[in-house]
C-alpha cells in the first residue's frame, strides 16, 4: 500500500488530497485547500503554502507526492505567480524526502474520466465514483484527489523518469 498526496498548486487556493493505493484499489483519506491570505505580500503567501504543505505531510505521512504541471495562463504575471506556487508545491515534499510525480492536466483528466478534455464537473463526478467516501467542498480539493488518482495509475513510470 502506498499513501499519496496530490497537490493542485495555487496562490488563492492550493488544493490537496490524500489517498491510499493498493493494486487497483483506492481509498480516500482526506482533502481540502490551503488558502494563503490574499492581502499578504507574495513572499508571505508562498511561506503559508510551504508551511501548510509541510503540516499536511507531517499529519498524513504520505509516501509519495503528485503535482499538476502548470498550464498556460492568460497573463504573464498570473503565470509567474502560479509558477512560484507550483515551485513550493514541488519543493516542499522533495525537501521532506518524498518522490514527486508531475502530470499534465490532460493526462490527469484522461486517467480519471477517460478523456483529456473533460470538464471540471466530469472530473468531480468521477472522483466521487472512484472515492465514494470522499467529501470535498471545492473543485481544488477534487482536482488534487484526481492528481493523486492519476499518480496511483502512473506512479511507477513517473518515478522512474523523476529519478533519471
Amino acid at each position: 500500500m502506498v499513501r499519496i498526496i496530490g497537490i493542485d498548486p495555487g496562490l488563492r487556493r492550493c488544493g490537496w488530497g490524500v489517498i491510499e493505493s493498493e493494486g487497483n484499489r483506492l481509498r480516500y483519506v482526506a482533502c481540502g485547500a490551503i488558502r494563503p491570505p490574499v492581502e499578504q505580500p507574495l513572499a508571505l503567501r508562498l511561506a503559508a503554502l510551504f508551511t501548510g504543505i509541510s503540516a499536511l505531510i507531517e499529519q498524513y505521512a504520505p509516501d509519495e507526492a503528485a503535482v499538476e504541471e502548470t498550464f498556460v495562463s492568460p497573463g504573464v504575471r498570473t503565470a509567474l505567480h502560479l509558477g512560484q506556487a507550483r515551485g513550493i508545491a514541488l519543493a516542499t515534499p522533495a525537501i521532506r524526502g518524498l518522490p514527486v510525480g508531475e502530470y499534465a492536466a490532460n493526462l490527469i483528466k484522461k486517467s480519471v474520466v477517460g478523456t483529456g478534455h473533460a470538464e471540471k464537473a466530469q472530473v468531480q463526478a468521477m472522483v466521487r465514483a472512484l472515492l465514494p467516501t470522499a467529501s470535498f467542498e471545492s473543485h481544488d480539493a477534487a482536482d488534487a484527489l484526481a492528481i493523486a488518482i492519476c499518480h496511483a495509475h502512473h506512479r511507477n513510470h513517473a518515478l522512474m523518469v523523476a529519478r533519471a
